[in-house]
Parts: C-alpha cells; sequence; structure tokens
C-alpha cells in the first residue's frame, strides 16, 4: 500500500475554474499542484469589424513578433506564442511582479462571410492585428419544391 499526502486544496483551482464565468477565463491561471509557481495566461483581445473586413487585437505587449505565431485550421484561427521572462538583473531587488510570462495561445472562430486567403498580421507597439478580409456570400433564396 503506498502513501498519499492530502492536499485538502488540490482540486480547488480546477473547480473555481469550471464556474469561472467565460469573460474571466483569460485571467492568469496557477497550473496544476506539482508544476512550481508556473501560471497559464492569455492576451485580451478585441474584435472589431468594418464593410471590408473582420479586426482581431491582441495585446502583446513586451512579445516580439518572432514569438507569435497565427495559423487557420478549419475555421478557427489561433494566435499562440511566448512572453519570455527577462533576465533576472542581480543589482535589482524586486517588490513585486504582476507581469505574466510564459507560452499564451487565444482561439477565435471565423464566420463564413471571412476570407482566408487574404488574411494578414501586424504587430505595432505591443499589439497583434490580425485582419480578416469578408466575402460576400450570398444569402440562400428561397425556392418552392414541387409535391409528387
Amino acid at each position: 500500500m503506498r502513501l498519499v499526502r492530502w492536499e485538502p486544496f488540490a482540486g480547488f483551482n480546477e473547480i473555481f475554474n469550471r464556474m469561472l464565468p467565460a469573460s474571466l477565463a483569460r485571467w492568469p491561471r496557477v497550473a496544476a499542484p506539482g508544476q512550481g509557481e508556473k501560471y497559464e495566461w492569455a492576451p485580451s483581445a478585441d474584435i472589431s469589424e468594418t464593410e471590408q473586413e473582420y479586426l482581431i487585437r491582441a495585446e502583446l505587449p513586451a512579445v516580439k513578433k518572432e514569438d507569435v505565431k497565427v495559423t487557420l485550421d478549419q475555421g478557427m484561427l489561433t494566435i499562440e506564442g511566448e512572453r519570455k521572462q527577462e533576465k533576472e538583473d542581480k543589482t535589482e531587488k524586486y517588490h513585486r511582479v504582476e507581469s505574466f510570462h510564459g507560452a499564451f495561445s487565444r482561439s477565435f472562430s471565423l464566420p463564413e462571410n471571412a476570407s482566408a486567403d487574404g488574411i494578414r498580421c501586424e504587430s505595432r507597439d505591443g499589439v497583434l492585428t490580425v485582419h480578416i478580409p469578408k466575402v460576400k456570400v450570398e444569402a440562400p433564396k428561397a425556392r418552392q419544391i414541387k409535391v409528387e
């Protein structure tokens, strides 16, 4: 028989994250027990549209554009990457650190009238902007079917 140490709050994070509203799901979360002080985080994003395109603006401060990957697979656009931690300066004494580092990922479902061919991205001033052009999709017209 193997002895297992009882952790009274071991499942607390998992239960809390399930009950969390979806709008708060991108807030940093502590990783599972036994993985150290590791956090999972996701950048906040604004989604808007014009007559010509959809725009996704993701806040990625201190993330180099080389560390960001944008993919499209079966109508799902995914922004993923990593915010790398700066090397610790031994002459500097930190009193509080509120920025999170590590890998992140956000996925967005694209509407039917989004053109996969013309998607382009630009990174400027810590904001990644994804331009998704629209295509005209004609609404199906109602037609009568003959009853035999």
